[in-house]
């Protein structure tokens, strides 16, 4: 066993001479060891959080969006658009067009997006979900329904359980008379029943999701697009499905996945993250750099010991590992032992929720997410301020060395 580890070893569960020395270093380790659990249960719980709210976003949010470089809309049935819609790889493959429109619904109006999807976007399975109120179809044997977001729904007071009263869209044409005598003549015209109304965030419920068909008379758009949105089959790898299309379709397609299509938001939660990270390692410090007072007694404590080894032959470099290693010991054990805490916390909170949110929201408990590389993180920068407040104390050590070496 390395000389300096087992000296350190005994120090450290030896029984000191002044009990403040004990008092101190348990302080220390306590200290580190609350900030290491609060560390890595907040990041957790962030983790939770992020993973809930992308996850509202991914039940309306396709896996990879294509969208023109410049422009609004491009042509869909393009050969190697065509042979994308047979791909093996693909589950669905849907064609979105969608601007804004006028609504108007009994003696209220607004302004909204109107998204006309194919069928194809029906595969996504977890539509239902969003669903506030009604159900979400677009097609039934009346003919084409629209799904209303929730935030246009309250402003409008629709009523998806009144059959006689429709939706009335407006958007311009496209080849606008100048001498029209009637300013209507200029707009096209369409109504539309709503049968759903659904709730994901404000950026969405301000929409109106409509069929492909409908929105082409609507925006007088007989064959362009504005993206296709497409959903791969379990086990396909997202990004090198991605980098293919990237490579077929060059700089004049945009080729996004999940996360860059909510980038602001992985952005604020990133942001945030990293904020919180930062004051509480400020705070973790603190509690580390209270181990330079448990270590600076110990090697007053320990100065006969110390000039006992310096006569033995024992160097300045042993002397110093010895402190530096007890410093070590006491910080680092405090931060497993946090480590242990707040993977205890993950899993009760996890399986019985301990922790409850207020009445009124989506979720019971708050939720919580396990990322190892959190833990790593939490590790690493435990040991590398516990290295520097461990190593300004076992400086103190060679001081004394050298004060006992003036003395004989």
């Amino acid at each position: 066993m390395n000389t300096s580890f087992y000296i350190a070893k005994r120090y450290l569960f030896a029984k000191k001479s002044t009990n403040a020395i004990n008092l101190i270093s348990g302080i220390s380790m306590v200290g580190v060891m609350v900030g290491s659990a609060a560390l890595i249960i907040i990041l957790s719980v962030f983790n939770g959080l992020e993973t809930v709210v992308l996850g509202m976003f991914d039940t309306i949010t396709p896996q990879i969006q294509i969208t023109p470089a410049k422009g609004k809309t491009f042509d869909p049935t393009t050969p190697f658009f065509n042979g994308l819609r047979k791909n093996k790889d693909v589950y669905a493959f849907s064609e979105v067009l969608q601007e804004n429109a006028l609504l108007k619904y009994n003696d209220k109006q607004a302004v909204g997006m109107v998204k006309g999807v194919s069928d194809d976007y029906l595969k996504n399975q977890k539509l239902d979900s969003t669903i506030k109120e009604g159900r979400f179809v677009l097609h039934n044997k009346s003919g084409d329904n629209a799904v209303i977001g929730s935030g246009l729904q309250t402003y409008l007071a629709v009523n998806t359980l009144d059959p006689f009263t429709e939706l009335e869209l407006y958007s311009p044409k496209k080849s606008i008379s100048v001498n029209s005598i009637n300013p209507a003549n200029d707009f096209n015209t369409k109504s539309i029943r709503v049968s759903g109304v659904f709730e994901v965030q404000q950026e969405f419920d301000s929409g109106i999701i409509v069929p492909l068909e409908f929105a082409r008379q609507l925006l007088d758009e007989p064959r362009n697009v504005s993206s296709l949105e497409i959903d791969l089959n379990p086990g396909v790898d997202i990004d090198k499905f991605k980098a293919q299309l990237i490579e077929h379709l060059g700089n004049g397609f945009s080729v996004k996945n999940r996360a860059e299509q909510n980038s602001s938001l992985h952005h604020i939660f990133n942001s945030e993250k990293s904020m919180v990270y930062i004051i509480l390692t400020f705070i973790l410090i603190i509690a580390i750099f209270n181990v330079v007072g448990s270590l600076t007694m110990l090697v007053i404590d320990k100065v006969k010991d110390i000039a006992i080894l310096s006569s033995l032959g024992a160097g300045k470099k042993l002397i110093k590992q010895i402190f530096l290693l007890e410093g070590m010991m006491i910080t680092m054990s405090g931060c497993v032992l946090g480590l242990v805490i707040g993977l205890v916390f993950y899993y009760l909170q996890h399986n019985f929720g301990l922790i409850k949110m207020g009445e009124g929201t989506l979720l019971n408990s708050y939720p919580i997410g396990l990322k190892w590389k959190d833990f790593i993180l939490v590790f690493i920068t435990v040991g590398i301020f516990s290295f520097l407040a461990s190593a300004l104390s076992a400086n103190l050590s060679v001081k004394k060395i050298n004060q006992i070496n003036q003395t004989l």
